[in-house]
């Protein structure tokens, strides 16, 4: 593997693992009422979104007849992207 590559994969590990620290510290750091809110509604739609996907990925090996073959760690990442993007959206909205 090149440099420059094993440089990209280090600085996407770096931010995926920033924006999984986030969720974290976001989920369990006490707030007022509108940060409540905007926290579980960022989860709610989060939630949504990765069983959403999970379920279309069940029925598209269901019809192919192709085992399930679903990488835990991409999932985590793009819950985590989704949870982030969520949040923002939030935040914004309700003037976090």
């Amino acid at each position: 593997m090149s440099v420059g590559a094993t440089i990209f994969l280090g600085a996407v590990l770096v931010v995926f693992t920033g924006l999984d620290m986030i969720m974290l510290v976001s989920l369990v750091k006490p707030g007022d009422e509108r940060n409540q809110i905007i926290v579980w509604k960022a989860g709610s739609f989060t939630l949504l979104a990765t069983i959403g996907a999970n379920i279309l990925d069940v029925i598209e090996n269901f019809v192919r007849a192709q085992p399930m073959a679903v990488n835990p760690f991409i999932q985590l990442e793009v819950a985590a992207i989704i949870y982030f993007a969520a949040l923002l959206y939030y935040k914004k909205r309700h003037g976090g």
